[in-house]
C-alpha cells in the first residue's frame, strides 16, 4: 500500500511561499523579558506545616515584579502531517513574535521525541496579563494571514488542548538560549489543597537545580486542567540529563525536597523534546 501524504492546499502553499524572518531576528525580537541518610528518619519528624491563607494559591506563588501570563499548546498532529505542520508553524508563528502590535512572544516550539509521539507544544508568554490576551485575540479575529493558518492548520490535526499558566516566582523566568539541548517537561498533577506545600518545598529545592544551568522555568495551571505543575529543563542529552539528575541526590537536602513532595502527587509524566527552528529555547 502507497504511504499516505499529507495534502497541501493552495492557500498553505502561499503561506509557505511568503517572506520567513531570518534566523537573527528572533534573538533581536525578544522583547517582553524583561545529614545524611542516617538523619533522615529524624528530619522527616518535623513534617513542613503549611499556615492556613485566605490568599488565592495564585496571588501567593506567582512573580509580583511582573504581570506576565503564559500560554501551553499541545497539539496531536496527523503521523503523515507532521512535516507539513512544522512548515506551516515555523512560515507564520514568528510573524506574530516579531510584530509589535501583539503584546505575545515566543517563548519555546518542540516536538515531542520521547512521550506522546507526534505532537507539538508550544510555550506562548503574554506580557501584560489577561487584558494582553484578551488583545491578541481580538486582534487575531481579523488576521487574515493567521485565519487562513488556523483552517490549514486544522486539517493536519487528531487533537488539541491548552492551558493558561502562572510562572513561579522562585524559578527562572524563561530566556532564550543558545543550542543544541533538548528540553524535558516534567508535569505534575498534584492533589487538589496541595499547591501552597509544593510551592513552599520548591522554593528550597530549586537551589540544587541551578548549578549546570538545567532549570528553564516552572509553571502552575490557572485555566483548563487544575493543580498541574509543569518543569521544564535543558540539557545538552540525554546522557547529561542523567548525569546531573544523579547529581542532585548527592546534595544534601535534595532527598528531603522528593520525600515531601511525593506525596502531593497523583500523576506525573516526562516529555523528551527537540526544538523547532523558530524556537526562542534551543
Amino acid at each position: 500500500m502507497a504511504p499516505r501524504l499529507c495534502s497541501i492546499s493552495a492557500a498553505a502553499q502561499r503561506l509557505l511561499g511568503g517572506p520567513k524572518p531570518r534566523a537573527g531576528d528572533l534573538a533581536v525580537a525578544t522583547r517582553f523579558y524583561s545529614k545524611d541518610n542516617e538523619g533522615s528518619w529524624f528530619r522527616s519528624l518535623f513534617v513542613h506545616k503549611v499556615d492556613p491563607r485566605k490568599d488565592a494559591h495564585s496571588t501567593l506563588l506567582s512573580k509580583k515584579e511582573t504581570s506576565n501570563l503564559y500560554k501551553i499548546q499541545f497539539h496531536n498532529v496527523k503521523p503523515e502531517c507532521l512535516d507539513a505542520y512544522n512548515s506551516l508553524t515555523e512560515a507564520v508563528l514568528p510573524k506574530l513574535h516579531l510584530d509589535e502590535d501583539y503584546p505575545c512572544s515566543l517563548v519555546g516550539n518542540w516536538n515531542t521525541w520521547y512521550g506522546e509521539q507526534d505532537q507539538a507544544v508550544h510555550l506562548w508568554r503574554f506580557s501584560g496579563g489577561y487584558p494582553a490576551l484578551m488583545d491578541c485575540m481580538n486582534k487575531l479575529k481579523n488576521n487574515k494571514e493567521y485565519l487562513e493558518f488556523r483552517k490549514e492548520r486544522s486539517q493536519m490535526l487528531l487533537s488539541r488542548r491548552n492551558q493558561m499558566l502562572l510562572e513561579f516566582s522562585f524559578w527562572n523566568e524563561p530566556q532564550p538560549r543558545a543550542g543544541p539541548n533538548i528540553y524535558e517537561l516534567r508535569t505534575y498533577k498534584l492533589k487538589p489543597g496541595t499547591m501552597i506545600e509544593w510551592g513552599n518545598n520548591w522554593a528550597r529545592a530549586i537551589k540544587y537545580r541551578q548549578e549546570n544551568q538545567e532549570a528553564v522555568g516552572g509553571f502552575f495551571s490557572q485555566i483548563g486542567e487544575l493543580y498541574v505543575v509543569h518543569h521544564l529543563w535543558a540539557y545538552k542529552d540525554l546522557q547529561s540529563r542523567e548525569e546531573t539528575r544523579n547529581a542532585a541526590w548527592r546534595k544534601r537536602g535534595w532527598d528531603q525536597n522528593v520525600y515531601y513532595t511525593v506525596p502531593l502527587v497523583r500523576h506525573m509524566e516526562s516529555r523528551i523534546m527537540i526544538p523547532l527552528k523558530i524556537s526562542p529555547l534551543q
